[in-house]
């Protein structure tokens, strides 16, 4: 598969993950909702190495990079899911969902060629998902202040680049399988002592295990799929399909929930595919 193909399959597995986060958030404790998708993320991705028999030793450099995956991984998540019960929609998901400009940037910075269409497609991606997100946010309900949303929704974006720049990186040296492995232990490891530091708790509930679960494996493919890409041509390419989640989360609430898509919205959705379509030639 293409870095651009691998982007498109976790951007679906990332909405499938988001639209389960709308039920869940309202009743579960945030904490216990990270831990067991990261602690299921992990449990898949060790029985997928295994299985697969790329279990092997990594370049030290790329045991770092990996690690440094992790905990932007972390990071990430836990911004996006702050910004998210904050809100609202119409303010977090654009910020969040720019993280593919930091993402090419830093492939421009590194050397990797980026034509003025290449850019241009890039921006018509971050702007249709933007478009379609905002516009889905029809709440009247008292928000908090923004300033602090604002800066859980930039750490967030900024914490998925760094994810993808770290891992695909350590990826392109190495395997990709043990080296997603490491970024998923650093990141349940550092997830455990957040919890034990701020008294946070670490069980969901029964209702909602199948639930997470089910992200969790979803997480954990979609994360697979982003940083397998490093070893591809033009893997930043599936970091910015990948963005296309935001937007994916609203067509599906569409198709299973009933949620209206106004005329704007699926005009959003045509032109973030246009930039996906360019980028594919």
């Amino acid at each position: 598969m293409s870095a651009l193909a691998l982007g498109l399959v976790a951007a679906l597995c990332w909405g499938f993950h988001d639209i389960c986060v709308r039920f869940l958030s309202q009743k579960t404790s945030i904490s216990a909702c990270i831990f067991t998708v990261i602690l299921t993320g992990l449990i898949f991705h060790t029985m997928a190495t295994i299985s697969t028999g790329t279990l092997e030793a990594l370049p030290a450099r790329a045991v770092y990079l990996s690690i440094g995956s992790g905990i932007s991984f972390v990071v990430a998540t836990f911004g996006l899911y702050y910004a998210f019960e904050r809100g609202p929609v119409k303010l977090v998901a654009p910020l969040i969902a720019g993280y593919p400009i930091l993402s090419v940037g830093w492939a421009a910075v590194q050397g990797h060629p980026v034509s003025a269409l290449q850019w241009f497609a890039v921006l018509a991606i971050v702007g249709g998902v933007s478009c379609v997100a905002a516009l889905s946010d029809k709440t009247d309900q008292e928000t908090p202040p923004i300033g602090p949303t604002v800066l859980f929704a930039l750490i967030a974006a900024a914490g998925f680049a760094g994810t993808f720049a770290f891992g695909q990186a350590a990826a392109a040296m190495s395997h990709e399988m043990p080296s997603t492995l490491v970024t998923r232990v650093t990141a349940l490891l550092l997830v455990v002592g957040i919890l034990i530091l701020f008294k946070q708790p670490f069980w969901a509930g029964r209702k909602a295990l199948p639930w997470l679960i089910a992200m969790g494996l979803a997480d954990g493919i979609a994360l697979m799929c982003v940083l397998s890409a490093g070893a591809l041509e033009n893997a930043k390419y599936a970091s910015v399909s990948s963005s296309l989640f935001g937007m994916l989360t609203v067509i599906l609430a569409w198709m299973f929930l009933k949620e209206r898509m106004t005329v704007a919205q699926w005009s959003g959705c045509a032109v973030a595919f246009a930039g996906v379509g360019f980028l594919a030639l």
